[in-house]
C-alpha cells in the first residue's frame, strides 16, 4: 500500500493542493489505487465531471448526451449561449383598412367645403361640381367601409357631421349667393329652415341606427323622409336649372331661376320632405325584375352619356324624376306593408295542431 506524503497547506501553482499529482488537481479527484492515468482519460474524465454550480439538469443532460468530445483549445468553465430570437414590437392602433373610408369622408368634407368658397366668389359651376364630388363620396365611403370591414361608431358620426355640411349647409350657401341675397330681409329663412331641418333628419337617422333590427323586414329597403344627398340635389335644382340656361342662352329662364322665388320654394318643400314620415326607395336592396334587367342597364347607360355630354340638364332632369317617384314609392311601401299584415293574419287563423 503507498503511503502519500503530507500536503501542505499551500496551494500550488495549478492551484490544486501541494501534494496532490497535476493529472487530479485538473479533474478535482483522486485516481484510484493501480490505475495510471493518461492523457486521453484525464480529458474523458473532465469532460464527464461536472463543473461547480451547475444544476442538476444540466449534469442530467450531460449524462445522456453520451461521451461527447469537446474541443481542448475551449475553457472548460464556459457555458454554451442561446440564440434567443428577436422580438418584433406591435405597433398598436388601428390598420390602414379602418382609416380608408374616413379619409374618404374627409376628402367629401373638403369638397363642400371648397364649394362653399367657389359660391362666395361667384363661381358657381364650379361650386356645384364640388357638390356633386362630395356627394360621390358620400355614396362611396359607406360601401368600402363595409367591404373592408371597417364600419365604425366613429367612422359614421363622421360621416353624418361631414352630410350636415355637404348637404345641408352648403347647398342653402350656394342657393343664398345664386339668388336670395338681394331677395330682402326674409330671404335667409328658407335657408335657415332647409339647414335645420336637415340637421333634424340626420339626427333622427342616427337615433334609428340601432332600432333597425325592429323594423319588419319590407321597411329595410325605404328611408323615412329623403335621404340627405337627394335632398341637397332637389334643393339645387333652380341652380341647375339657371346653368343650363345660361348655356343655352334662354335669358328669361335664367332670369326666372335668379329670382327668390323659385329657390325659396324649393328649399321650403325640400325642407319638409326631410323631416317627414314619407317612405323613399333606398336602392340598396333594391331588386330589379329579371324582365327589367336590360332596359334599366340601356336606361343607366343612356343617362351616363347625357350627363356628360350636357351635365346641368341632366341634373335637373334627374330631380324632377326623382320627385315623379316618390308617390310610387309610398304606393310600393304601403302595397308590401298590406301584403305583410295579411300574411301575419293567415298565420295566426291557423288552428293548432292537436295533440
Amino acid at each position: 500500500m503507498t503511503v502519500h506524503p503530507p500536503s501542505s497547506a499551500f496551494p500550488s501553482d495549478n492551484g490544486a493542493p501541494a501534494g496532490t499529482p497535476a493529472n487530479s488537481a485538473s479533474t478535482g479527484h483522486t485516481p484510484p489505487d493501480g490505475v495510471t492515468e493518461t492523457p486521453g482519460t484525464t480529458s474523458s474524465m473532465a469532460g464527464n465531471a461536472i463543473q461547480p454550480g451547475a444544476s442538476q439538469d444540466s449534469a442530467a443532460g450531460g449524462s445522456q448526451s453520451g461521451s461527447r468530445t469537446e474541443d481542448p483549445s475551449r475553457p472548460r468553465g464556459l457555458r454554451r449561449k442561446r440564440l434567443r430570437r428577436r422580438v418584433r414590437n406591435k405597433i398598436k392602433g388601428p390598420s390602414f383598412n379602418r382609416l380608408i373610408p374616413n379619409i374618404l369622408t374627409m376628402l367629401g368634407l373638403c369638397a363642400g367645403l371648397t364649394g362653399m368658397r367657389f359660391a362666395v366668389d361667384g363661381r358657381f359651376q364650379a361650386a356645384a361640381i364640388a357638390l356633386l364630388i362630395s356627394a360621390f363620396i358620400d355614396g362611396l365611403d359607406g360601401r368600402i367601409a363595409r367591404l373592408l370591414r371597417g364600419s365604425t361608431r366613429f367612422g359614421a358620426e363622421f360621416d353624418s357631421l361631414s352630410d350636415f355640411l355637404c348637404f345641408g349647409v352648403a347647398p342653402s350657401f350656394l342657393l343664398y349667393f345664386w339668388a336670395l341675397r338681394d331677395g330682402g330681409r326674409y330671404a335667409f329663412l328658407p335657408c335657415l329652415m332647409f339647414t335645420v331641418c336637415m340637421a333634424l333628419r340626420l339626427a333622427r337617422f342616427n337615433a334609428t341606427l340601432d332600432e333597425a333590427e325592429e323594423k319588419p323586414k319590407y321597411a329595410s329597403n325605404f328611408f323615412t323622409g329623403v335621404p340627405a344627398p337627394a335632398g341637397a340635389g332637389l334643393a339645387l335644382f333652380p341652380l341647375f336649372l339657371g346653368l343650363e340656361a345660361e348655356k343655352l342662352d334662354i335669358v328669361w329662364l335664367y332670369k326666372f331661376t335668379r329670382l327668390a322665388y323659385l329657390p325659396s320654394f324649393t328649399l321650403i318643400s325640400t325642407a319638409f320632405l326631410l323631416v317627414s314620415t314619407l317612405p323613399v326607395w333606398s336602392f340598396k336592396n333594391f331588386k330589379v325584375p329579371a324582365h327589367f334587367v336590360l332596359p334599366v342597364m340601356l336606361g343607366t347607360g343612356a343617362y351616363a352619356a347625357v350627363l356628360v355630354a350636357d351635365p346641368w340638364g341632366a341634373l335637373a332632369a334627374a330631380g324632377v324624376i326623382y320627385m315623379a317617384l316618390l308617390p310610387l314609392s309610398r304606393l310600393s311601401f304601403f302595397k308590401l306593408k298590406k301584403a305583410a299584415e295579411d300574411l301575419q293574419e293567415e298565420v295566426e287563423d291557423e288552428p293548432a295542431p292537436s295533440a
